[in-house]
């Protein structure tokens, strides 16, 4: 995943439709609006549903950390013979 990729997160209760964009540089940003979500009364969502999202967050962060783990070029792949 690069620096310029865009997650998205949804969720649908009902009618209402979450729909949450961040990229790796706002996950924190995104995670603390779960939590004002939740605890704003006038909306649907609940401390469930940021749970919930959290855990997805997270999972999708460490699904792309290992993907850069393991996609980064081996110092022998550049290397030429002379």
């Amino acid at each position: 995943m690069s620096e310029q990729d865009i997650n998205v997160l949804a969720l649908v209760k009902g009618e209402e439709r979450y729909i949450f964009l961040y990229d790796d540089t706002n996950r924190s940003e995104t995670l603390r609006t779960l939590g004002r979500f939740a605890s704003n009364p006038e909306l649907s969502f609940t401390w469930y549903d940021a749970a919930v999202l959290s855990q997805r967050i997270r999972q999708t962060a460490q699904a792309n950390a290992q993907e850069r783990r393991f996609t980064l070029p081996l110092p022998t792949d550049h290397s030429e013979e002379a």
